[in-house]
């Protein structure tokens, strides 16, 4: 004699599980705009360590600059890691940044 399986009885295991409706659309860009920013600041601190000094800080502050740029363009949940504060005192402190450094590299 062969032993069956039971029946189902019970609903279906996958009850409660939501059907896919296609591919998934990442609610933010993650890293991106914070690497995009970061990347262009760390290029300008390998300018000054080459020694070109001058360039290296217009990089640098083009990188904050671009970091207030995105923060400001960006909605909120798009904008990633460079959300840390309200948006109008990310945009402020990265843009006075950018601002100093720019001045700083004009002067000198």
């Amino acid at each position: 004699m062969a032993v069956l399986p039971p029946e189902p009885t019970g609903a279906p295991a996958t009850a409660g599980v939501p059907p896919r409706r296609g591919a998934r659309t990442p609610r933010s860009l993650g890293l991106a705009p914070l690497a995009a920013a970061l990347g262009v600041f760390v290029v300008g601190l390998v300018l000054v360590g080459l020694g070109w000094w001058r360039g290296g800080l217009w990089t640098c502050a083009g990188g904050l600059l671009l970091g207030a740029l995105l923060r400001l363009v960006l909605p909120s949940r798009s904008a990633g890691l460079l959300r840390v504060r309200h948006r109008a005192v990310d945009v402020l402190l990265l843009g006075a940044g950018g601002l100093a450094v720019a001045v700083l590299a004009y002067l000198r």
